[in-house]
């Protein structure tokens, strides 16, 4: 996919602000710097969260940390999918100006800029796992990292000075090695051989250790068959009811788009759904003869099972980790961050993966511990993907760089308490529009009351409708689980015109209002959603469907 002019314009501003950033001096008495991520782990699955799965104790080793750290409950990410999220880790900015508001986009080495700041600032930087930027990560001193989306058995590992090569689905590797077992396991074995044998100990160390695990298709450790086995996981109250969640954008004129918006657990969604049979994993074995009611839930207990025993085995390889880093006495002076790089559905709304900016995928999970620095606790202040650089430089003693957008949050993390100048909201942009798991396009703004959401319903490059535009408001305080859409209830009229307030200036902030890119032609056309605007959506609501039905639109 090629990157939009306007990104690689801001691309070339960002490129050199770089330059005039300025870094700290290195000092002894810095602390090492843990940044644990897996993919697709959502707060649901964690038991320091509560929920509930909570009972069924997925995450031990993660909830000790959590209980002498800090739990941030208001963590977001700006764009719940892999390289998104991952490249406004990287950078601190948005994805307008980052240029990866896409899976397809790379991130460029010049733009790597977290790691840059580290190495300048002293440390010893790695990232072992899951990376997903596309480009070699040349910018850390050591990589092993997965090429693409990697295996879950028998992984393949691009390799800071390998020379072996090998082959995974029809595609060599060069400068590669090749690990026998599980992915969870083989990334643990390899950030366990960084700190012991490859790290300049002469300096406090930077280590990325990103885990493939739980993302699709939950292929587990043989060893975890039996955990969950005899165990019947609750389902969430909104899976199989969806009640008043959703607009036209989403469900279509009198839920006539029901079919073809969002994947699903069971048979709502024609084209993807846990349901059917796939081509290795837990799904082949559902009975295809079972009715939509008792296969739904037959799809959901395989689903969580295989999700929850990917889970465990994530936990139980950190736990090897911290286990290392206490016998070496090193625990409690490492900075050890655990979070995932999204959220994910877990049956919610009868959705699964992730993309959309309602809570269960735009919420991330962020745990820190630092019993040197970090108040034991827990925090509602807003946070966002994008001010993780500044905070991981904070602890660096490094100040954040004015080309990012994010800020850092370590006094807060560090005394627990708000500022009152603190960021009042949290901005999301979803661009994949009706890719791969058929969500829309939508822009959205989350304070701690509400959560305003518009579906602009156009393909990135694109100022054509294809999928009926619509607002959706939430009172997270009177609905938290989102079930109820409001934006039509005249008694929010107020909040609605604040909330938009905010969007546009979020929007302006970030860059994201930038008249190059063709999506901004429709937000505007139906930012104001008028009577006209309304009768616009059911005609396109109509039209996609007659497409669908016709064959005349295929999704990827």
């Amino acid at each position: 996919m090629n990157v939009p002019y306007c990104l690689k314009k801001k691309a070339v501003f960002v490129a050199g602000m770089l330059a005039m950033a300025s870094s700290g001096a290195f000092a002894e008495t810095r602390p090492n710097i843990l940044f644990v991520m897996s993919d697709d782990h959502t707060s649901q699955a964690i038991g320091a969260y509560g929920g509930r799965l909570a009972g069924l104790n997925p995450t031990p080793t993660i909830d000790s940390i959590a209980a002498e750290g800090m739990v941030m409950e208001n963590a977001f990410c700006q764009n719940a999918i892999c390289t998104p999220s991952r490249a406004s880790i990287m950078t601190g900015q948005s994805s307008a100006v980052n240029g990866c508001p896409t899976l397809f986009d790379a991130l460029p080495k010049e733009r790597h800029y977290l790691s840059i700041e580290m190495g300048k600032a002293g440390y010893d930087t790695a990232v072992i796992g899951k990376w997903h930027l596309h480009e070699l990560p040349v910018t850390f001193d050591y990589y092993k990292v997965l090429p693409g989306q990697g295996a879950y058995f028998d992984p393949i590992f691009l390799e800071t000075g390998a020379t072996e090569e090998h082959t995974f689905r029809k595609v060599t590797y060069k400068n590669c090695v090749r690990m026998k077992g599980h992915s969870s396991d083989c990334i643990a074995d390899s950030a366990l051989d960084y700190l012991k044998n490859k790290r300049d100990a002469t300096k406090p160390f930077f280590l990325k250790l990103h885990f493939k695990a739980p993302h699709d298709n939950f292929l587990y450790a043989p060893r975890y068959e039996s955990y969950l086995a005899d165990v019947t996981i609750p389902e969430p109250d909104n899976m199989r009811d969806r009640k008043n969640h959703g607009s036209i954008a989403t469900r279509g004129d009198h839920d006539e788009l029901t079919r073809y918006i969002g994947t699903s657990v069971g048979r709502r969604n024609l084209r993807r759904n846990y349901t059917q049979p796939f081509f290795r994993g837990w799904r082949k074995t559902l009975d295809q003869s079972l009715s939509d009611e008792e296969i739904f839930g037959d799809a959901y207990q395989g689903y969580l099972k295989a999700y929850l025993r990917c889970v465990k085995g994530v936990d139980d390889n950190l736990k090897r980790v911290v286990d290392y880093l206490k016998a070496e006495g090193l625990y409690d002076n490492t900075v050890i961050i655990y979070t995932g790089d999204q959220g994910f559905y877990l049956g919610e709304h009868d959705y699964i993966d992730k993309r959309w900016a309602y809570e269960e995928s735009m919420r991330m999970p962020f745990i820190v511990r630092y019993p040197k620095a970090v108040k034991a606790g827990r925090s509602d202040a807003i946070v966002e993907n994008i001010d993780y650089a500044p905070t991981m430089l904070g602890f660096a003693g490094v100040k954040t760089p004015g080309y990012m957008h994010g800020k850092s949050f370590k006094p807060i993390l560090e005394t627990g308490v708000e500022p009152a100048d603190w960021k009042k909201c949290a901005y999301y942009h979803y661009w994949m529009h009706m890719e791969h798991h058929d969500n829309p396009g939508h822009i959205a703004i989350r304070t701690k009351r509400y959560k305003l959401i518009f579906f602009y319903g156009a393909p990135i490059d694109s100022d054509e409708v294809q999928i009926p535009p619509a607002w959706e408001l939430y009172d997270l305080k009177l609905d938290p689980t989102e079930d109820n859409n409001v934006y039509d209830n005249p008694e929010y009229t107020g909040v609605i015109e604040k909330l938009k307030e905010q969007l546009k200036e979020r929007r302006a902030e970030l860059g994201e209002d930038d008249p190059e890119f063709p999506i901004n032609k429709v937000i505007n056309e139906f930012w104001a959603y008028d009577d006209e605007s309304r009768a616009k959506a059911i005609k396109i609501s109509n039209h996609y469907r007659h497409l669908r039905e016709t064959g005349k639109i295929t999704i990827k």
